[in-house]
Order: structure tokens, then C-alpha cells, then sequence
């Protein structure tokens, strides 16, 4: 392969998730004619379709979780136990939003056991040695995978606004390294996956706590050197950051199977038309498909 292959790899949660609830507050669910709900695969299709325009990749992988009981349960039991589960108009998307991807020629990869996260970090870190790879998520967490030739493009308000993190501009924006998001976030937990973290300690303390001391092993070195409260409570909640450590980490090794010939983006898109019209009942696939084949 040559170095100029430039491997996108998709969040498929992430683009599935915003699509649903971007439409979904409405009450628009947009049914076909077989009672289906369709408002998050249209989602979906706009994201996909313009983060392919966007980037320009030679090649596509798209990651899912698969079910939701992972390694990190077994961790800790409260790990994301605050979610609710999917509204039911979603659930029925899931398995056809992979049927898109595969409409697409486009594998996707999911593990049992693992988030997509670990899925993403796993093949970011097996590509980038000899390839590009971009990762178009909504996910923060996804930041501590940034490394040369891995860019990490967070979805913003509105279609195709990207907030490109890269090796080069990283420090800058976060004024912190990619590996210490992992010790950030061990610091002060993460409530929307519902670990705890050390009590009391916000964004702001955690940040100063890392730019000073780098990781929190060099912290726990000088732990005598720290205020008497921060002392207390290292002590009391010892527990919670070693979990909250381990929780906040991508698993990079995920026994996966990817091949980069399957992941090849197949500029013939008659398949995926026929599929979407005929079987979704999308009346204009053009609005997606067009702008692929015009910048191809």
C-alpha cells in the first residue's frame, strides 16, 4: 500500500445516536410504508455521507458496540448504569444502519465484550504506523488515541463542521498531552458513563494537578507535597481513581479482523441507490450519493 492511503474510521454509535435525536424531538420519525422508523438512518446517511466528502478517504471501517455489557460492567457495576435504554423507535435502526454500511461496501466491526471505542483505538493504533487514519466521532474520549497520522475529527453543530484534533495542534487546544486525558478523566470521573472519579476534583483542579505534575503516578510520588484536603482525599477515594483510571482507557489490543482490501471505498454506488430506495424507501438517494460521486 502506498503512504498516501487515508483510512476513515467511522463512530457508528456516535453518527446513529445524533441523527435519531437531532429529528426525534419533533416527533418526527419519518415511518415507511412498512411502519419502520427511518429518522435516525437519515441522520446517519447525511453524517456518513459528508464525513466521506470531507476527508476523502481511500478506504472506510465503520465500529459499533455490540450490546451493552462490556469488560468495563465487570470493573465496576455502576458503569453507565445511569442511561436510559434506547427510545424504541431507535432500536429497530441499529440493524439497518449496518445494512447501510454493508450496502456501502464498507465493513463494519463490532466485538462482543467491547465499546466501539475499543474497536476504534484498537485498529487507530494497528494502521497508523503505515497509513493515515481518521476518526470521525462525537466522542471526547476518543481524543487520548491522538498519535502521528491519527487525527481525531469531533462532530459539531450542524453537518460538516469538524473540530480536527491532530499530533501537531493537540497541545494547543487542550494544553494537555493525548495520553494525560486518560489520567484527566481518572481524576474527575466522567458522568455520563457514570464513574466517580475523586470527589470534589473538577475540570479545573485536575488540569492544574497534570499540567504540575504530568500523570498521576508522579502525583502520587509527591503526594506529601500536596494541600492537606487533596492528601485526605487521595486517601478516601484511592478506589475510585484506580477504577476510574481503568475505566477511562481504550482498550487498543481488541482481537478484531480487518482487512484493508474489504475496507477499499468502492466509488460505484448503484448498489447502495437501489437499496436505499427500494428498500428503505428513501425517495431521493441522490442527496447523498451525488456529492460521493462528484468528488470522487
Amino acid at each position: 500500500m502506498s503512504d498516501k492511503d487515508h483510512i476513515l474510521v467511522v463512530d457508528g454509535m456516535a453518527l446513529l445516536f445524533r441523527g435519531f435525536f437531532a429529528t426525534s424531538f419533533t416527533g418526527n420519525f419519518m415511518h415507511n410504508s412498512k411502519g419502520v422508523p427511518r429518522n435516525g438512518l437519515f441522520g446517519f446517511l447525511n453524517y456518513f455521507t459528508n464525513s466521506m466528502e470531507t476527508f476523502q478517504p481511500t478506504h472506510v471501517v465503520c465500529c459499533w458496540d455490540m450490546g451493552s455489557k462490556t469488560f468495563r460492567n465487570e470493573l465496576y457495576d455502576g458503569y453507565k448504569s445511569n442511561r436510559d435504554a434506547p427510545p424504541e423507535e431507535l432500536i429497530p435502526q441499529f440493524d439497518l444502519a449496518k445494512e447501510i454500511v454493508t450496502a456501502f461496501q464498507v465493513p463494519n466491526i463490532g466485538v462482543t465484550g467491547f465499546e466501539a471505542d475499543d474497536c476504534i483505538g484498537t485498529l487507530a493504533k494497528q494502521l497508523h504506523k503505515e497509513h493515515e487514519v481518521t476518526v470521525v466521532t462525537g466522542d471526547q474520549d476518543l481524543l487520548q488515541l491522538v498519535d502521528e497520522n491519527i487525527n481525531i475529527a469531533i462532530m459539531k453543530k450542524g453537518q460538516g463542521n469538524y473540530d480536527v484534533f491532530t499530533a501537531d495542534n493537540f497541545y494547543e487546544k487542550k494544553s494537555l498531552t493525548p495520553h494525560q486525558i486518560i489520567d484527566l478523566k481518572g481524576l474527575m470521573g466522567d458522568s455520563s458513563d457514570n464513574y466517580p472519579g475523586i470527589k470534589g476534583v473538577g475540570e479545573k483542579t485536575a488540569m492544574k494537578l497534570l499540567q504540575q505534575y504530568e500523570t498521576i503516578d508522579n502525583m502520587l510520588a509527591d503526594k506529601e507535597n500536596l494541600t492537606k484536603g487533596m492528601q485526605k482525599k487521595l486517601e478516601q477515594y484511592a478506589e475510585d481513581l484506580t477504577i476510574s483510571r481503568k475505566l477511562a482507557a481504550i482498550h487498543t489490543e481488541v482481537p478484531l479482523t480487518f482487512s484493508m482490501e474489504e475496507a477499499l471505498f468502492n466509488k460505484d454506488l448503484s448498489t447502495i441507490h437501489s437499496y436505499l430506495q427500494t428498500e428503505l424507501e428513501f425517495k431521493n438517494p441522490g442527496r447523498w450519493l451525488d456529492k460521493l460521486q462528484e468528488s470522487s
